[in-house]
């Protein structure tokens, strides 16, 4: 088993955190030599705190021992004893790297092949992913035309219009239904109800060709609604 030399006294730190920052070049090198050999067991003591991440105990170590070497350097007599500083910085070292290679270890997961589409091309779980993301410009948009829409049933359909535009298409909160089921429910025939739907719709998509450079993309004209 590695044994630590002692750690330092209160008086000697102070002197070599002194001589590392007034000392001449000799006296620096030595200096910092010492309080690193002497903390080496604070690294030893908080990498054990990581011994059942998927780790090698080496590398921990090593990285434990660069999160010290930080700390004496940035160390200031004013922010207390070395050893409680030190401390912190490496933990603070070993918690980025764990960080960092679990971000990398997801970010490489993205990009693995996850099976293949019907034409033996591979699929990717990035390529899922992206499928699933809205455009959130699309999304603006047709939120705004779905107000503009809401305002031009009220404004420009008569009573029947606008309850047959509702029921047909399921906007609203309503159910959508077939012109046959609405005919029978309002009681006029089938083919009323499709001259009074495209009459309907024609209305509204000329209010938004009115209001709106995109209005093909909400009504087609080979199309309703």
């Amino acid at each position: 088993m590695e044994t630590f030399q002692k750690p330092l006294t209160k008086g000697e730190e102070e002197k070599y955190v002194r001589l590392l920052k007034t000392g001449n070049g000799e006296e620096v090198k030595t200096a910092k030599s010492i309080l690193i050999e002497r903390n080496l067991r604070l690294v030893a003591h908080i990498v054990k705190k990581y011994q059942n991440v998927d780790e090698d105990m080496e590398d921990l170590i090593s990285i434990g021992c660069v999160g010290l070497i930080k700390a004496i350097d940035t160390f200031d007599a004013g922010k207390g004893r070395l050893a409680t500083y030190a401390c912190r910085c490496i933990d603070n070292e070993l918690l980025m790297m764990l960080r960092s290679k679990k971000k990398t270890a997801r970010e490489v997961s993205l990009f693995e092949p996850i099976g293949q589409d019907k034409e033996g091309n591979e699929i990717r779980l990035m390529d899922v992913i992206e499928q699933k993301q809205p455009d959130i410009v699309d999304a603006m948009e047709l939120s705004h035309n779905v107000k503009q829409l809401k305002k031009y049933l009220e404004s420009c359909l008569t009573d029947r219009e606008r309850e047959i535009i509702l029921m047909r298409y399921g906007l609203l909160g309503n159910q959508e239904v077939t012109q046959n089921q609405i005919g029978d429910k309002l009681g006029i025939s089938r083919s009323y109800v499709s001259r009074i739907e495209k009459k309907a719709v024609e209305k509204l998509r000329s209010k938004f060709v009115e209001n709106s450079d995109n209005s093909s993309c909400i009504f087609p004209k080979n199309s309703v609604l």
